[in-house]
């Protein structure tokens, strides 16, 4: 089981061009990216987005990327001659001004645009390479985090199942105990109104009626078949955050349907103890992949 918040980084270089790597990821229903990254980097988005994917099935993931290509020839230098000259004349129609002619050849040079830095062209097949060497350590510490935080929430899935496993047994057990009160409660109004002679069968089939209206039966074995399933989706390898969000639903659905039937004191406050263990269920739920 894996959580959806987790970070990475790497940094590699290869052959005098050196990448690095941040990865943040935050949980979302689906697999959402976001990239920053240098322009002359941007034709590897394609690739970075399935390299991510083969990794990560869900989450926001924001991918930050640096760039530095320190070889010899990342960058040269050339003159724009034509400028060079225009600002050459434009100095020369000044020598009568009365003005000390302090050329040079370097101070000509730093006036704007004569000198013009151009980027090489980048190797493409040595940043695809690059950027998998990189991208696969940076998921690597990612998806280590996320395994680490999924363990945990994986522990209190289970001790939160368990105490819902519990208190759907003890609404079990409890159920009986409310037909046994309420033909008790039945039979001491009757005799209150019209004395002893209370007609068994009257009695019996209104404690029928009762009984069949509040049974909770089925209610509770879907309940455990729902924890059941539960139980098997935390000892999953692959991603289990959409089907566990569909069970807990199931389960709530569930145990408002023994609320809305049972009157009974005890049972209506298993169901509300129930209902807060689903909340935290639901809630953990939020950041599991």
């Amino acid at each position: 089981m894996l959580s959806m918040t987790g970070y990475g980084r790497a940094m590699r270089e290869l052959d005098g061009r050196q990448l690095t790597i941040e990865l943040k990821s935050v949980n979302h229903r689906f697999l959402d990216l976001s990239f920053r990254m240098p322009r002359n980097l941007m034709f590897l988005e394609d690739d970075a987005r399935k390299l991510i994917g083969a990794r990560l099935s869900r989450g926001h993931v924001d991918v930050f990327m640096t760039y530095r290509n320190m070889r010899s020839d990342a960058r040269s230098v050339q003159v724009d001659r034509a400028l060079f000259d225009a600002y050459v004349g434009a100095l020369s129609g000044l020598t009568d001004s009365g003005v000390q002619d302090d050329r040079s050849l370097m101070s000509i040079a730093r006036l704007p645009d004569v000198l013009v830095v151009t980027e090489a062209e980048e190797d493409q097949d040595a940043l695809r390479a690059l950027l998998k060497e990189t991208l696969d350590a940076a998921l690597d510490q990612l998806v280590e985090m996320r395994r680490r935080e999924g363990a945990e929430m994986k522990k209190d899935l289970a001790f939160r199942t368990d105490r819902i496993e519990e208190m759907t047994n003890a609404v079990e057990a409890r159920y009986p105990e409310t037909v046994e009160e309420y033909t008790r409660r039945l039979r001491a109004s009757i005799e209150e109104l019209i004395g002893r002679n209370v007609d068994e069968t009257r009695l019996l089939t209104e404690v029928a009626v009762m009984a069949d209206r509040s049974a909770i039966a089925e209610e509770t074995v879907r309940l455990h078949a729902h924890i059941a399933q539960l139980r098997e989706c935390l000892e999953k390898a692959e991603p289990v955050g959409r089907r566990i969000d569909f069970l807990v639903q199931e389960l709530n659905r569930e145990v408002n349907t023994i609320s809305s039937k049972s009157q009974d004191v005890p049972i209506t406050q298993l169901v509300v103890s129930m209902k807060a263990e689903i909340e935290k269920l639901r809630e953990q739920l939020q950041n599991i992949e």
